[in-house]
């Protein structure tokens, strides 16, 4: 806008036009004075790491990929991982290799992470370059730049792209983008003015790889970066730390720091400046103490002068700005991810994770909880984008498939942190509970294969404990079923955390005396069974009975399962008497209420088989063994009918028995004394695997001959097995 002045003022800015009547003031460029070209500098910002470890595989591919013409180059890999020191050390030795040739390289650092720092690099190109035209008020810089460096006679070049995360910042489309530009640079966007010239290369790091791809055009150029390995992570730990520490804990330490640069540099900055109260060993403890713990520790930013001072020092801040970014991208993939937070770190299915809608083994009608991810009507083509996104960001990984998904487990840590700082921790935990419970099936022996894939996610929901009710029934069962589980694996420290765990919300929730409570308790006693530990079994037991009989009646199936409980720990503490006495009653009330040829009944029979061989009633416990063989061949006999329905607290059987196998039909074996010595009996209940018992003895030269007994045929030997069939 034109303004007046005195015809003086105008004479002493140096230029006028005169005019007849009022004077105007006319904007008019000054002639720049020639500038001597200066020779080629090195503007990188920060100074070289003295501490720096050589990952050589990653710096080799780096110097390979950059030495094309027209070279682009990106470095993609979480925050943290270390790319832009692998940047600052390439272009150091850039320098080198020219200067040992007696050549020169300008060598430039551009922040890439919003348009005005990409705009604020530029200018510092064309003031380190003396571009002509830079300091006119309309010098369009990002064009005279592009200029400039297509401009072979300007020597070779390398520029570095650091944090380029936004690709929005590149193409134009981000709002903040086009309210500081002018209408021709909204026409051209950013990635228009980074030349493909043949005496200059580009090195960008990112965190997104879908933007790594739109920089480069080609994914060959695409150079992922991931965690050091255990040698170089030591390294780094014993550079950065300078303490003394036996190398077993330098090892576990940077084992639980996922052999993350930044975690590992965080860690030892915090070692260092409080030194000498605080040593490797002394940090170990406290970040394995709690999560708390552990996300407060990495959440401390040391402070790094190699870092752009926009840059978080601190690994769990540093990912929280990628959440932030994705969030405000695409909302149901950080939901994705809040969610996978909570599942163990390895080994998420697909199924678990994929929104509910498109599971098709889902029951709609059966589930109202909050299911946000995927509840909203997402198509599959939605989650897949999610899943893209995702792994852009190297947040997540998955198999050769494609259906098994990994994160880090500090990435974990950090978006639990971030959940929390947003008040969304119990949401998404919420989710993870429902979807888990819904998944992990009861401990039964054909379910253990499902069990085995998906306990390590059930495990992380010990540490989980929803403050809603719902929820916290569905937890219970959870735990109720990995606790199941586990026991029968022998994991039985697991097993007694979940039982117990199980228990106390089951009586929070339900109360003392319901059914689902009396149940996990009679889960823990049996828990206590299988690690010996009788008199606490006991108590439990005991207790249970009574409560059972109560609320549920002295002949209901539960009550008996708990009465057969006690028995059996009343014989692993050789109170044979006592163990037979409610063996007895078990057997019978279940033969009045179940029927005879119930499994329960038979697992009875066998239990009391047992006890009477251990009190050395040979003779009749055999007899009571094939009676219940012959009620398995009955017409009415069913494999698939348990009296307990989808619960499990009891064992079955007597300690040595297998009441699978007799509910299967395979030879069951244990001992008969008689005046001749010690018999070993194997009780069939078919004759053809009688038959194939028979064969085996007679080919045996050592055994003696066959006999007919009035059991049946049998055969017999004082060093072999005596083989009956209950036919």
């Amino acid at each position: 806008m034109a303004t007046t002045n005195s015809v003086g003022a105008l004479r002493a800015s140096g230029h006028s036009r005169v005019h007849i009547g009022n004077v105007y003031n006319e904007v008019v460029p000054v002639p720049e004075r020639p500038e001597t070209p200066p020779r080629p500098s090195f503007t990188i910002p920060f100074r070289r790491d003295d501490d720096f470890v050589e990952r050589k595989t990653f710096l080799d591919r780096i110097h390979r990929a950059c030495s094309a013409l027209a070279s682009r180059v990106a470095l993609v890999g979480l925050g943290g991982v270390g790319k832009s020191q692998l940047a600052i050390e390439h272009a150091y030795r850039v320098r080198d290799t020219f200067r040992e040739q007696n050549k020169e390289i300008w060598a430039f650092w551009v922040h890439a992470g919003t348009r005005a720092r990409v705009e604020e690099g530029f200018k510092a190109i064309a003031d380190a370059a003396k571009i002509p035209g830079r300091n006119q008020p309309k010098a369009d810089m990002l064009q005279l730049v592009y200029q400039w460096l297509h401009n072979e006679r300007n020597g070779q070049w390398l520029i570095v792209l650091d944090s380029a995360d936004d690709v929005n910042v590149f193409y134009g489309t981000h709002e903040k983008a086009k309210q500081t530009a002018t209408i021709e640079e909204e026409m051209r966007p950013l990635w228009t003015y980074l030349p493909q010239s043949s005496n200059g290369s580009i090195l960008i790091t990112t965190r997104d790889k879908e933007l790594a791809f739109k920089l480069t055009g080609d994914h060959k150029n695409i150079i992922e970066v991931g965690p050091m390995d255990q040698d170089h992570a030591l390294t780094l730990l014993a550079r950065k730390s300078g303490s003394q520490y036996n190398n077993d804990e330098g090892t576990k330490l940077v084992e639980e720091l996922e052999y993350m640069p930044l975690a590992i540099s965080q860690a030892a900055a915090y070692i260092v400046q409080r030194s000498p109260r605080t040593s490797v060993r002394k940090y170990l403890e406290e970040f394995r103490k709690s999560e708390r713990k552990r996300s407060g520790l990495l959440s401390r930013d040391a402070g790094d002068i190699r870092r752009d001072g926009s840059a978080s020092n601190s690994v769990i801040t540093t990912w929280q700005i990628s959440f932030d970014h994705i969030r405000s991208k695409r909302p149901s993939a950080t939901d994705l991810l809040s969610l996978m937070s909570f599942f163990d770190r390895q080994g998420i299915l697909d199924y678990l994770v994929r929104p509910i809608d498109q599971d098709r083994s889902y029951d709609y009608e059966a589930d109202t909880d909050n299911e946000s991810v995927g509840s909203s009507g997402t198509s599959g083509n939605a989650f897949e984008e999610d899943i893209a996104i995702l792994r852009n960001y190297c947040l997540i990984s998955t198999n050769k498939t494609g259906d098994v998904f990994e994160m880090h487990g500090l990435v974990q840590l950090s978006t639990r942190k971030w959940l929390d700082m947003h008040g969304e921790t119990e949401k998404f935990k919420e989710q993870y509970i429902s979807r888990m419970a819904r998944a992990f099936p009861t401990g039964d022996f054909s379910n253990w294969g499902t069990c085995r894939q998906l306990f390590p996610h059930a495990e992380k929901a010990v540490h989980y404990r929803p403050t809603d009710k719902e929820f916290l029934i569905k937890w219970a069962q959870l735990l109720y079923n990995g606790s199941w589980f586990s026991r029968d694996q022998g994991k039985y420290t697991i097993a007694e955390m979940m039982a117990t765990k199980a228990q106390n919300a089951y009586s929070t929730v339900l109360g003392p005396d319901h059914p689902n409570t009396l149940t996990s308790m009679a889960n823990l006693a049996v828990t206590y069974m299988s690690q010996g530990r009788w008199n606490e079994a006991e108590s439990l037991n005991v207790q249970v009975i009574e409560t059972r009989k109560t609320v549920l009646g002295p002949d209901h199936p539960d009550t008996l399962t708990s009465m057969a409980n006690l028995a059996w720990t009343y014989w692993n503490q050789g109170r044979w008497n006592e163990a037979e006495s409610l063996q007895v009653q078990v057997l019978e009330t279940r033969k009045t209420v179940l029927g005879p040829d119930h499994p329960d009944t038979l697992t009875s029979m066998v239990n009391l088989a047992f006890t009477w061989n251990s009190q050395g009633r040979d003779h009749k416990a055999f007899e009571l063994m094939e009676q219940g063989l012959a009620y398995r061949e009955g017409a009415n006999f069913k494999t698939d009918v348990g009296s307990n329905g989808k619960n499990r607290d009891d064992l079955n059987s007597m300690p040595g028995t297998d009441i699978k196998s007799v509910i299967d039909g395979k030879p069951v074996q244990f001992t008969i004394k008689t005046g001749n010595g010690k018999w070993k009996c194997q009780v069939h209940s078919d004759r053809a695997s009688y038959e194939r018992s028979r064969a085996a003895l007679e080919a045996n030269p050592a055994t003696p001959g066959i006999a007919r007994t009035d059991s049946g045929l049998s055969t017999a030997s004082t060093t072999s097995s005596v083989s009956t069939s209950s036919h």
